[in-house]
């Protein structure tokens, strides 16, 4: 996987935009704020996640899950995307997209649900 692939699976969420920040590194938010942040010709994606989730993950695949750099504390966990599957890639972008999104964009798309906390 690359950040092409990140772009596709991002796009079919609803409301999210790409922004360029910080001079290379490519944001992606819902509504103005950030659920993932990754940089052009980077195999790493930082994904806003819980503790729990980031925990589970670096436990079951530390070569390629990792906590985040300076927002790891709040749960952000890092992705080698040369490592990880297409589906669990699929499924922690649109948990953090749930999780930023404000609850009547989250509510209008079928099947999700309020995981925020």
């Amino acid at each position: 996987m690359n950040l092409d692939d990140v772009r596709q699976i991002v796009r079919s969420l609803p409301e999210t935009e790409e922004i360029l920040t910080w001079g290379t590194d490519v944001t992606f938010r819902v509504r103005g704020k950030i659920f993932a942040i990754g940089g052009d010709g980077s195999d790493r994606l930082s994904v806003k996640a819980t503790p729990e989730t980031q925990a589970d993950l670096i436990d079951m695949d530390p070569e390629t899950f990792a906590r985040s750099a300076y927002v790891g504390r709040f749960g952000w966990v890092t992705v080698a995307l040369d490592r990880v599957e297409p589906a669990q890639l699929q499924a922690l972008l649109g948990e953090a997209w749930r999780r930023t999104a404000p609850r009547r964009v989250a509510a209008a798309v079928a099947g999700a649900e309020d995981v925020r906390r």
